[in-house]
């Protein structure tokens, strides 16, 4: 899928039975989402200490939970268009810079440029939490890093997202809080996957993803299913 996509796709790799991958690169940057609550930091840092783990489960069982709903009326395009700088209400919005641009910003490293521009990137250095591999990141194979919504579009939608204001919707697609750069490939083979279904592979980062998409779904009021939330507190040690 192209990287304009964010998380649409399906696939059978990064499941909740994989073994695993490779430690990740060591990334100073990479910052714990229990200490980045509005997603402006970078990265997705493991949850490691008993004490995290055991904050990481008590917000994880306040999410309410329902089954999913139909997936009748989704289409990208009801969440605004993909990816625009005028979201209103979500952290680095209207800065000149569109949201897929901010994100590379955000977490790449070694950073460079199109001539005349302090915004589009075209080369960078990604360490990806969901694969725990390093990237060295070309414009011209834009795909081999695409930008996920942790909290799927399509999700969300089958969770309430359908009733929800335009506004809403715009800012559930552009908020940092929901948007991680990360392989192209791990990312596709997630599609509109839950927890209970897709984690990434990396199981190192799991917990910690658990927790970024417990902060999101809370933020937006958004229930998860049920296996979804059992799945999330497994990760951080229910």
């Amino acid at each position: 899928m192209a990287l304009v996509t964010g998380c649409e796709g399906l696939g059978a790799g990064g499941s909740s039975t994989d073994s695993g991958a490779p430690a990740p690169a060591p990334d100073g940057r990479a910052v714990n989402p229990l200490k980045n609550p509005d997603g402006t930091e970078p990265g997705l840092a493991p949850v490691t200490s008993e004490t995290d783990e055991a904050a990481a489960r008590k917000l994880i069982e306040t999410l309410r939970t329902k089954g999913r709903g139909p997936r009748t009326g989704y289409d990208r395009d009801e969440f605004g268009y993909a990816w625009m700088d005028t979201a209103e209400g979500v952290p680095l919005a209207r800065n000149g810079c569109d949201t897929r641009n901010d994100l590379l910003q955000r977490d790449g490293q070694s950073l460079r440029f199109r001539s005349g521009s302090d915004c589009v990137v075209i080369a960078m250095t990604l360490h990806d939490p969901y694969t725990g591999t390093t990237i060295e990141w070309r414009k011209q194979k834009a795909t081999e890093v695409q930008i996920d919504h942790v909290v799927p579009l399509s999700y969300s939608w089958q969770m309430g997202a359908a009733r929800w204001s335009e506004d809403k919707r715009e800012q559930l697609a552009n908020d940092p809080l929901n948007l991680m750069p990360a392989e192209g490939r791990a990312n596709s083979s997630k599609g509109d996957s839950g927890p209970a279904s897709w984690l990434p592979p990396n199981k190192q980062i799991r917990c910690a993803y658990a927790v970024r998409f417990t902060q999101v779904a809370l933020k937006y009021e958004l229930a998860v299913t049920a296996p979804d939330r059992q799945m999330m507190l497994k990760q951080c040690g229910g």
